[in-house]
């Protein structure tokens, strides 16, 4: 990236450059710009542009540490991304100001400047590994340079062991071209100045040469409306189902059509609810049936492509039905085993009997009939393949004439087991939770440490109808978050920030591998959210919850300098593709060193100005998309950082989940 360094102007300056020069990453010298604390808290909590708080004593700085550490702090506790202390420091100064950095997770820029000369590489080598230990983050280093060799020696510092974050490039009129060169040996970000006339020091480059030196005819992504995510086909099928077993009209507002979607409202009116959508407001009207066990004359149901649809409907059928119910879909779903869903049903009496002969041994497939009653009861199942079913269960089981207990071991995708129960407590279920795991897991409450869910509810419950506004969907919005993160700026609305859904977790992912994010606070927490670019680093993310993720976090990690590890691959193989398979071929066929190890995906990544520079951007050419719509979305945002088109196989099946994402995506692009 290239950091624009913003010096001798006020507050109102500052932030005019901001708002009119669409600066990426801006450095703001707190020793040359006359700001009170005020000003500086007002500017570092007041822009999503990324923010360096440098305040110089030494070398070319003024002031006193004691003013350099209340500008800092300030700005520090505002919501700077970066702050730069100089190596000579004090020592206590910068213990302190590394504490504070940890608390408000800024990064930390240690930095020395040689404005005499050029030391010896060992000289340099040994600052450097200095300034790691005293908490750069990112260690950076400029030495006057007289000559080329002397820029050389300057940039020879990416080839010896010091920290991977390192910013090294020479000053003066023989440093010029080490400036841009540190970009292709990896580094986070290179500085710029506004104009020549503006440089910070002797050989710096203005901003707009350096871009064009970097980026060429390439231009950021973005657009100046914020982009409205689809309705979460999470939350929008299960409160359709239940708005269908409901007695009453519910409305379910925020409505958005896809495949998956359309699948439900053809169920829902298969079961005997009578559906309106009114495309004015995006709402659906839906009558339910009152729902009762072995009150629904059911014969066949249809569930398209979805597996969800397919899972949830297995148990329910088998309550509601007063026979037995063949269930059919089509596309990718006769091809997607429903792994342990045989002996899961067993459980609760209900047997699953297949047609014709299974494309895998000893698996169950669509189409299959479905053999009642579900029989209430207590039940210990395996939830390592999945939460669907186990959604299926808790929307049937509190149906039933008497109470059931179902404990859930090795859960996996726990957070949509909790979707379901939210939704259903809107429709006027009631089911109790109780999770266990290990002192970990008591300790943290994280989900990844659960190791056992206790459901219990009582019989003879009935739904109610509702009111809801269906939240948009993070699965669809991680693609445009990570294109805004790599490629520009991204500002989307419909989100939840509170939501159950498990895809926000890329919320977490690119705030780990140092995205830029921020979000217009509002009251229902839906405000606009912005992914802008930022330096990245490489990350550990454990996708076990959120395998939906998978396919567009790969392509973040490969424009993430260093190793990624993205753990539970396991999760990907029964999806609409071999989608562990999917991915690394694609990775592979890009040009990204990447492999499997046991249930992790490795990702070497490069910053796009290394990949740029030097001539690794990512391969284009003819792409299969598996005919998985996520696969679509993730080569869609990959094609930004090709060095040629990239034209995919079968685009339609992304209609599955995001009908209007080819034209989102072409908004985005301009």
């Amino acid at each position: 990236m290239i950091c624009t360094t913003i010096q001798h102007k006020d507050l109102e300056g500052i932030l005019a450059v901001l708002e009119t020069e669409k600066i990426a990453l801006a450095e703001i010298r707190l020793d040359r710009c006359p700001l009170s604390l005020e000003e500086i808290d007002t500017l570092f909590s007041g822009t999503d542009v990324p923010l360096v708080a440098t305040c110089r004593v030494a070398g070319d700085g003024s002031g006193s540490w004691q003013e350099a550490e209340e500008k800092l702090r300030t700005a520090i506790e505002a919501g700077a991304a970066f702050a730069d202390l100089e190596g000579e420091a004090p020592p206590p100064m910068g213990k302190r100001l590394r504490r504070l950095c940890s608390e408000y997770g800024t990064v930390m820029i240690r930095s020395a400047h040689f404005f005499d000369g050029t030391p010896s590489l060992e000289e340099l080598t040994e600052t450097a590994l200095r300034l790691g230990r005293i908490g750069g983050e990112i260690v950076k280093i400029a030495a006057t340079a007289a000559t080329q060799e002397d820029a050389d020696r300057v940039l020879a510092l990416y080839g010896q062991p010091i920290p991977d974050r390192l910013i090294a490039f020479a000053m003066g009129p023989a440093g010029r071209e080490s400036r841009l060169a540190c970009l292709a040996k990896g580094a986070p970000f290179t500085y710029a100045a506004l104009s020549e006339a503006e440089a910070a020091a002797p050989g710096q480059w203005a901003c707009n040469a350096m871009a064009e030196a970097v980026y060429g005819s390439r231009r950021p992504v973005g657009t100046e409306t914020p982009l409205r995510m689809p309705s979460s086909k999470s939350f929008a099928q299960r409160a359709i189902v239940a708005a269908a077993l409901a007695e009453g009209t519910s409305f379910l507002g925020g409505y958005t059509p896809c495949g998956d979607n359309e699948a439900a409202l053809r169920t829902a009116s298969a079961l005997g609810a009578r559906i309106a959508f009114h495309e004015a407001d995006g709402s659906l009207e839906i009558t339910g049936i009152g729902a009762a066990p072995g009150a629904v004359p059911l014969d066949t149901l249809d569930v398209g492509e979805s597996g969800l649809m397919t899972r949830l409907m297995i148990p329910l059928s088998a309550a509601l039905g007063s026979g037995p119910v063949r269930l059919q879909g089509c596309g990718t779903l006769l091809r997607r085993p429903l792994k342990g869903a045989g002996g899961i049903m067993a459980s609760f009496g209900t047997l699953l009997r297949p047609e014709g002969t299974p494309p895998v041994p000893g698996e169950v497939f669509i189409p299959l009939s479905v053999h009642g009653p579900l029989i209430p009861g207590k039940a210990e199942v395996s939830g390592k393949d999945g939460s669907q079913l186990i959604s299926g269960l808790l929307m049937a089981l509190p149906l039933l004439d008497a109470p059931s207990s179902l404990y859930v071991v090795e859960p996996k995708s726990i957070p949509y087991m909790f979707i379901t129960t939210d939704v259903l407590r809107r429709f006027g279920i009631r089911i109790g939770s109780e999770m266990e795991g290990d002192e970990t897991f008591l300790e943290t409450q994280d989900w990844r440490f659960c190791t056992g869910i206790h459901f219990k509810t009582r019989g003879r419950q009935r739904y109610r109808a509702a009111s809801i506004e269906i939240e948009g969907d993070w699965s669809a919005a991680a693609n445009f978050l990570v294109a805004g993160a790599v490629f520009g700026n991204v500002r989307l609305e419909g989100l939840d920030t509170t939501s159950l859904q498990a895809d926000l977790s890329i919320m977490d992912i690119l705030m780990e591998a140092g995205a830029g994010l921020s979000q217009i606070e509002q009251e229902d927490h839906r405000g606009v959210i912005t992914a802008c670019r930022a330096p990245l680093r490489s990350f550990e993310a454990d996708l076990g919850n959120c395998p939906d993720l998978f396919p567009i976090v790969a392509v973040l990690a490969a424009f993430c300098p260093g190793e990624s590890r993205l753990e539970g691959v396991g999760r990907l193989r029964g999806k609409e593709s071999d989608r562990a398979a999917a991915i690394l071929e694609m990775l592979l066929k890009m040009g990204v060193d990447a492999r499997i190890e046991d249930d992790a995906l490795a990702v070497t990544g490069e910053t796009l100005e290394a990949r740029i520079l030097n001539g690794r951007l990512l391969k284009g050419g003819k792409y299969t998309s598996s005919h998985d719509h996520r696969m679509v979305m993730a080569l869609r945002v990959a094609s930004l950082g090709a060095d040629s088109p990239v034209d995919i196989d079968d685009e339609a099946c992304v209609a599955k989940s995001f009908p209007l994402f080819p034209a989102c995506f072409d908004a985005l692009r301009g």
